[in-house]
């Protein structure tokens, strides 16, 4: 999908966004660097300040009849068929276009992002049919990504190696296509909706954390402008062109002057410095701050990096690939930057005290939360897990993605594991199926049909690929914050074992919500996600107090479990309640125990699997957690004997047997 560029609102006339905007620029300048990453809230501009980029950029040539938009002032990277042109001498048609912003869209398939090879049409005739796909129309463009933490990670994938090759690769049972996919790529996410793997974040060179402007003069110039765009864009834009022009210009002056950009030794060493200061992995961080430095230089006017040139690099290189702990923010401290500096620059200059080498001790400032006003329990550290291994349970084929558990894949991307007649067109042949039903005819066929093929096929002998591969899922704790769970043993040994759920679910792509009950009532603390960050917070900043609701708990974890399966129907949904079992507050004015028993049996009813974690510690035990356990028909644990190991042993057994009792 390519956005229209008329009346679309000048990158000139954006307040604020400094750091947002440069990065943006110096990616159109040197596109080598990689791209850039937009975090921020929604509403913060990131959408507007990509549409409004592409009309800083003057139009380029291109090959006129060629759906891969070629240069044909540059030959190397030209696509076969342009090249193929060129080498029986034809003379290729020129045109020029604008450059546009070509959005990938959330719910694109990789045939969609890559294109599509007709491999029945390559069978049947010996011919390579390619169909482009949106890396295609993205080469020598703008490719922008809004919510890029939403999208399939296989997809991500295959986005960022083209990103990084300047190629597009597609091969489908060993036919294979390539075409040139040179674009700048631009991703937007609000982190709320979950994070990025780090080894995807990784492969975005730059990124920057955008926040709402909070000064009220310059939120108040905001309004004005939109509002004077919005009533008139022609003569608004018409305002700003000259600064437009302005920009435009500096961009491809700063183009021409990048190749005689020079960094020297002793910024090299700056650049390392900081990055082994931070603990970055990888070498990426240091290669992106080479080039950021000399692109920034160039941007100034200057063929000479300095060390404000890498500074200014490394804040925008550096804050997502900061080695972090699990639920760790990605986030980058100037003062670490400003040390890193400050140590280089002792390096280099004579030894003269030593007195002020204090500042290592203070590498890694602490956090503290600030203090609640009623009783909040910390957690320990989560603790590491085991990898989940399940077999195939039922024959529904899932879109999502995660590694959890084991199913039938929509897409064409997992283990091949079976073959099938196709109903319609073929999506993802099975190659080898094929030629196995074929076989028995190509006698018969060869003498009917006297063709030149060596095989001859017909459609009957089509057969599709049944894929296999793993799946997340939907885990809604139901938490017990009432007032007899405020012992501080009990509820920091229970915040342990869900943050270790937590993390378990954060490795195995699953989403997680949950449900809290104290004094009254229950309530949504955290809807259905893929963030477990959130929940992470949720849990930490979670308060105890009052009376034991647990039948309206468990009631409302069941309404949220339904209505999100009503939305996806492939959910594979697991219901972890924690609790000491005291249920003292009615749901329908009947007796609160037996209330809650009759919402576990309405949720074992509805097919959903569960575990009740007992966290009831009183001389004289009640056992109505258990109870409630067997009307679940869960696994129930007492809170005592769980180590992070044995719940999430639970857990694993649990999803298991989810996935059967959904089958039947």
């Amino acid at each position: 999908m390519r956005w229209r560029t008329k009346t679309v609102y000048p990158f000139s006339a954006i307040v604020g966004q400094e750091k947002m905007k440069l990065a943006l620029i110096l990616n159109v300048i040197n596109p080598k660097i990689g791209g850039v990453l937009l975090r921020g809230e929604k509403g913060t501009g990131k959408s507007l300040v990509v549409r409004a980029l592409a009309q800083l950029l003057p139009e380029v040539d291109v090959v006129a009849d060629c759906p891969f938009h070629c240069d044909p002032t540059r030959p190397k990277d030209m696509c076969d068929t342009c090249t193929a042109r060129l080498a029986k001498g034809e003379k290729l048609p020129a045109a020029k276009r604008p450059v546009s912003v070509v959005e990938l869209p959330l719910g694109a398939t990789e045939d969609r992002l890559v294109g599509t090879l007709d491999i029945e049409k390559a069978i049947k005739t010996g011919e390579k049919h390619f169909e482009p796909g949106i890396l295609a129309e993205a080469n020598r463009n703008i490719l922008y990504i809004d919510e890029v933490n939403l999208l399939d990670d296989h997809l991500v994938d295959v986005l960022l190696d083209a990103a990084a090759m300047g190629v597009n690769f597609v091969e489908r049972e060993g036919i294979s296509f390539s075409h040139p996919a040179q674009f700048v790529l631009v991703g937007t996410m609000n982190p709320e909706e979950g994070e990025l793997r780090p080894q995807l974040l990784d492969r975005f060179a730059l990124s920057v954390e955008v926040k709402g402007i909070p000064y009220q003069e310059a939120r108040a110039e905001i309004v004005r402008r939109r509002v004077a765009f919005e009533n008139d864009p022609a003569s608004f834009v018409a305002e700003y062109q000259s600064a437009q022009e302005q920009m435009r210009h500096k961009i491809e002056e700063a183009r021409k002057l990048l190749p005689n950009v020079k960094l020297s030794d002793e910024m090299l060493e700056l650049i390392t410095r900081i990055c082994i200061d931070f603990g970055v992995d990888g070498h990426r961080a240091d290669i992106t701050i080479y080039k950021a430095a000399c692109t920034i230089a160039a941007f100034k006017g200057r063929t000479e990096v300095i060390e404000e040139d890498v500074i200014e690099a490394a804040e925008l290189a550096l804050a997502h690939r900061r080695r972090r702990q699990p639920f760790e923010e990605p986030k980058l401290e100037q003062q670490q930057i400003q040390e890193s500096v400050q140590n280089w620059r002792q390096n280099k200059e004579p030894p003269q005290s030593q007195s002020e080498n204090n500042s290592s001790q203070d590498e890694q400032p602490q956090e503290n939360d600030t203090p609640e006003k009623e009783q909040v329990f910390d957690a320990g550290s989560p603790y590491p897990v085991k990898r989940l291994s399940t077999s195939v349970l039922d024959q529904m084929q899932r879109s999502c993605t995660g590694r959890r558990s084991k199913s039938r894949s929509k897409a064409k991307t997992g283990r091949y594991v079976d073959s099938v007649i196709p109903k319609g067109k073929v999506a993802d042949l099975a190659f080898d199926a094929t030629l196995r039903a074929a076989a028995p005819y190509q006698f018969q066929r060869k003498n009917d049909y006297r063709g030149t093929n060596a095989l001859l096929i017909e459609k009957s002998d089509l057969r599709e690929k049944v894929r296999e591969r793993k799946v997340g899922n939907l885990i809604m704790f139901v938490v017990d914050a009432s007032g007899s769970m405020a012992a501080e043993e009990r509820m920091t040994a229970t915040k342990s074992a869900i943050l270790s759920l937590l993390l378990d679910a954060y490795q195995r792509r699953d989403r997680v919500g949950m449900v809290v009950f104290r004094k009254n009532t229950a309530e949504l603390v955290l809807p259905p996600t893929n963030s477990v960050d959130l929940a992470q917070k949720c849990l930490a900043n979670l308060p105890t107090g009052g009376r034991t609701p647990m039948a309206h708990g468990l009631n409302l974890g069941l309404t949220v479990i339904r209505e999100y399966m009503r939305r996806d129907k492939e959910a594979i949904p697991l219901l972890v309640l924690v609790s000491d079992g005291r249920a003292n507050v009615s749901l329908n004015g009947g007796d609160p125990v037996e209330e809650a028993k009759a919402v576990a049996r309405a949720i074992s009813s509805a097919g959903i699997n569960s575990i009740a974690i007992d966290t009831e510690r009183s001389f004289i035990t009640l056992g109505l957690v258990k109870q409630i356990c067997a009307e679940l028909g869960g696994k129930y644990f007492q809170l005592e004997e769980l180590a992070a190991a044995p719940i999430i042993s639970a857990v694993r057994d649990n999803l298991f047997h989810g996935l059967q009792h959904l089958n039947n």
